[in-house]
């Protein structure tokens, strides 16, 4: 198992926007690109990603043959290797996942996880797969309360390159399970570290909210809800809560 390079850069507007410019200007990777400090730093649909002083920001670029649809299932990847570094760190019975692909320990946000993909110049696909992790410091926004992994431990939180250094490891131990036998383990493998399977579950789409019993997760990533008619409705996006989450 071969680990993509680690390029460590000490500032950049953010890293997936580099890994963006790198790869519309030819750049294939595999690497990971990773910064003490990110000037504008977003998470999913613009919004914006404090990344705090002692946390990690790295984004993977490569490249894929794979069809859109199925290299966006890198999202689930990214949060089953992000559950395996906190499991290092925090008590493991503490971590879990929330559809799609946050990454929760004690019940709250602990990672922000942001894919983003394109053209490349030399054919197939090119692939930015962000992630920020609150190693040290959360960030303060009442609206989405989070955490970070020093509130649950009794020493001091890794540093953030040796956190990607064993985040790198176990994204590409995923990859390689996915590459050569596609979907079924990765979600097996996040189905049991699921946070809110079999519970009642709200779905905000955009200006649709939906509300059901999520069942679990399709062949493809998508969430299965059960609604009061006994209807099943398929969520491919949106921002799901379960309960108070």
């Amino acid at each position: 198992m071969t680990i993509p390079p680690i390029e460590a850069l000490e500032e950049v507007d953010s890293t997936n926007a580099e890994a963006r410019r790198r790869a519309e200007a030819g750049e294939t990777g595999p690497v990971w690109i990773t910064a003490k400090r990110q000037t504008a730093g977003h998470g999913r649909r613009g919004r914006a990603w404090e990344t705090g002083q002692g946390n990690l920001a790295a984004t993977l670029l490569f490249v894929t043959d794979k069809p859109p649809a199925e290299a966006a299932q890198v999202s689930f990847l990214a949060a089953l290797a992000v559950a395996d570094l906190a499991d290092v760190f925090v008590p493991p019975e503490l971590v879990r996942l929330k559809w799609p692909n946050d990454p929760m320990v004690g019940g709250l946000k602990v990672c922000g996880i942001l894919v983003e993909s394109g053209p490349h110049p030399s054919g197939g696909l090119w692939i930015a797969m962000g992630v920020g992790v609150n190693l040290a410091t959360p960030p303060v926004s009442p609206e989405r309360p989070a955490t970070a992994f020093t509130e649950h431990m009794t020493t001091p939180p890794p540093a953030p390159l040796d956190a990607l250094a064993l985040l790198a490891r176990n994204f590409e131990r995923w990859r390689v399970l996915w590459q050569s036998h596609g979907f079924p383990p990765i979600a097996e493998a996040w189905t049991r570290r699921a946070q809110g399977l079999g519970q009642p579950c709200v779905a905000r789409l955009g200006n649709e909210t939906v509300e059901g019993i999520a069942e679990g997760l399709d062949g493809d990533g998508a969430l299965r809800l059960r609604l009061p008619d006994g209807m099943l409705r398929r969520i491919t996006a949106g921002d799901v809560f379960f309960g108070g989450s």
